[in-house]
């Protein structure tokens, strides 16, 4: 498989530097322009000010990408023709020599191949609500791919969007180990809390570091995920955000949106109602996740 590294991914390799892998979709289809560029830049600044190299990863013009450069950053902010792939779409969109952003599935299949074993997104996908209106049992690849590539995913949990007692039974079934990074609980993205117990959490980051550093030790072949809660100052309550979910989701289900869709279409439907409050929450989740992630990728380097 041919990844191109940036120069200073190439270099942080080369010298064993710590290396935090970063999806492209909340770049391209996560932001409007120029709040996600400019979103794209902190996160980068946040993981350096730890110690540790960025890797935005993407696909830019059939190339698979490990590290951006500015103008590939600005394109993928800026265009509105990128593919959101999974990883079912790469060979489509290498073979044909388009520009694609990465999701959570496909950027960690792209950082185990760049020998990458942290990653920090947002929040992953998982199990649809049977009130979305979706075809059959809608489960996300994300979850998946967390079953068969090894690579540390840090994120806020699952989209609050989801079923999340569902996604957990599966993560569950795939034997995913699932940690809570100073929380014994589900955070569910824009709020803290979930009411579902996690199996495992750490309260300091040398208990987390420890216990990733014992499953890549084990020669485990799945990933794992460390659920970092949005912080305190930026979170939504339960109720709020549940309230707001139900608005969006009968838009959804009228306008007739389903499948891969629906995630985009209720997430964008979620700022509109809540006047962009959801977005300001989504921001400072991330910035938080990049944050957590590159104190663990020193630690397990």
């Amino acid at each position: 498989m041919k990844i191109e590294f940036s120069k200073k991914v190439a270099d942080a390799k080369a010298a064993g530097q710590p290396i935090v892998a970063l999806e492209s979709t909340i770049i391209s289809h996560g932001f409007p322009y120029p709040e996600n560029i400019a979103l794209a830049r902190e996160m980068e600044q946040v993981i350096e000010a730890e110690g540790a190299i960025p890797a935005t990863i993407a696909i830019i013009n059939g190339v698979i990408k490990c590290g951006l450069e500015e103008d590939e950053l600005e394109l993928l902010a800026s265009s509105g023709d990128v593919k959101k792939c999974s990883v079912r779409d790469l060979p489509m969109v290498t073979a044909a020599g388009i520009t694609g952003a990465t999701t959570v599935a496909s950027t960690s299949f792209v950082a185990e191949r760049a020998g990458i074993k942290v990653f920090a997104t947002g929040g992953i996908g998982g199990v649809h609500r049977a009130e979305e209106g979706a075809d059959g049992f809608d489960i996300s690849a994300d979850l998946l791919e967390l079953s068969r590539t090894k690579v540390a995913v840090v994120a806020a949990g699952a989209k609050s969007i989801l079923d999340l007692p569902a996604t957990m039974e599966v993560l569950e079934s795939y034997s995913v180990p699932v940690i809570g990074f100073e929380t014994d609980e589900f955070p569910a993205f824009h709020c803290r809390t979930s009411g579902l117990k996690l199996p495992a959490a750490a309260m300091t980051m040398n208990e987390l570091s420890s216990m990733v550093a014992a499953h890549f030790d084990l020669g485990l072949p799945s990933g794992l995920l460390v659920c970092n809660p949005v912080p305190e100052t930026a979170a939504m309550g339960e109720e709020e955000v549940e309230n707001l979910i139900s608005r969006a989701q009968a838009e959804a289900v009228a306008a007739g949106v389903k499948g891969a869709a629906m995630t985009p279409y209720i997430l964008g439907a979620l700022n509109r109602l809540s006047d962009g409050k959801t977005s300001v929450v989504n921001h400072a989740l991330a910035l938080n996740n990049g944050k957590v992630a590159a104190k663990l990728a020193a630690l397990i380097n």
